[in-house]
């Protein structure tokens, strides 16, 4: 007789499900871990880029108006992260831009171009212009991968003739936030 000691098999495709199971859970927890840490920076960038802007505000009297950055998306008014790009700066009026309370404006850590607010996706968006005050109000359009972040509850931003815009709805990640009318 044969006594031969070893796995059968069996044994070993289960062995090798187990870890095909646990490596599966191990890379969607990661996956998730390196959303909210995207997400983290973008909500800090932003805060940055708010502080930047209400110091420009506080100087100039004005926030830079949009429409004069070269974007086509979603139109001409806007100015955004990649279309605008120039020189490390995409928020800007002409050629002034925030170099003086910036030393670069923030890029969405995933860039990529986005046709319209409902694909946001890896771009930031600005605008100040026109609804009863230009450059006296401003709105950023962005978006989070994470659904449901509690910051989502809050954004919405009101014009100087009233309006208000708030282009997320609560449950698609996508952010309005900025500064409701100076005057």
């Amino acid at each position: 007789m044969f006594n031969k000691k070893g796995f059968t098999l069996i044994e070993l495709l289960v062995v090798i499900a187990v870890i095909g199971l646990l490596a599966t859970i191990v890379l969607v927890s990661l996956n998730t871990a390196r959303q909210k840490a995207r997400d983290a920076r973008r909500l800090q960038e932003i805060r940055q880029l708010q502080l930047a802007l209400d110091m420009y505000y506080d100087q100039n009297g004005t926030y830079p108006v949009s429409g004069n950055c070269g974007a086509t998306v979603p139109n001409s008014s806007w100015c955004n992260s990649i279309e605008s790009l120039s020189g490390n700066y995409w928020l800007r009026n002409g050629v002034s831009n925030l170099s003086q309370y910036l030393a670069k404006d923030p890029v969405d850590p995933q860039p990529a171009a986005s046709a319209n607010f409902s694909s946001i996706s890896g771009t930031y968006f600005y605008f100040s212009n026109g609804y009863g005050g230009s450059g006296q109000w401003y709105m950023i359009v962005y978006r989070l991968e994470v659904i449901g972040n509690p910051a989502q509850t809050g954004d919405g931003v009101t014009t100087c003739d009233g309006s208000y815009f708030h282009y997320g709805s609560g449950s698609n990640g996508i952010m309005t936030v900025g500064r409701n009318c100076q005057k």
